[in-house]
């Protein structure tokens, strides 16, 4: 697709992202809905995801967004939940912290394997997946949010309570 006559060929990136949002919109995926916050720019995604079922988060609509880097599919995106949410795996600015959305290579620490970090075959489907699945199971082992994990290991009736107070006001607030 080029965007008229002598504008610049629109980029491989943005071609896989154009490409990546029609499968999306021609094949829904169950949990999430995924989308332009405005259409003069591929780069930048809404989306809402479902609490998946027979979970804390059960019944929660959450807000989030997805930025791509020019350099897409060779480096991740990052997502931030808009939506209020309290979770060990999302910081409390809400972004998300999952292996899948790290930058690819080794981990400088050690704890994760190249092979669980961003790879170039993810798409926006894997991706969404990925953080609903990290929704369902929490890793309060690598937390993003420490004071989350520990509540969730220590106090997991105050967590649940959190929790449920999260996924209410994503209702009242959709």
């Amino acid at each position: 697709m080029n965007r008229g006559f002598g504008a610049a060929p629109i980029s491989q990136s943005a071609l896989l992202l154009q490409r990546q949002l029609a499968e999306l919109n021609k094949n829904p995926v169950e949990g999430f809905s995924a989308g332009l916050v405005d259409d003069s720019d591929l780069y930048l995604w809404e989306v809402v995801l479902l609490g998946p079922p027979d979970t804390l988060y059960e019944g929660g609509i959450f807000k989030a967004q997805l930025v791509f880097p020019e350099e897409y599919p060779l480096r991740p995106p990052k997502m931030k939940f808009l939506t209020e949410i309290w979770h060990p795996n999302v910081h409390q600015s809400g972004e998300v912290c999952i292996s899948i959305l790290h930058e690819p290579g080794d981990d400088t620490y050690g704890y994760e394997a190249a092979s669980e970090r961003w790879l170039p075959v993810h798409t926006v489907e894997t991706v969404l997946l990925s953080v609903i699945s990290m929704l369902a199971d929490p890793n309060a082992e690598s937390p993003a949010n420490i004071d989350a994990a520990k509540e969730m290991r220590e106090m997991p009736d105050e967590f649940r309570k959190k929790v449920v107070t999260c996924v209410r006001k994503s209702i009242e607030e959709f």
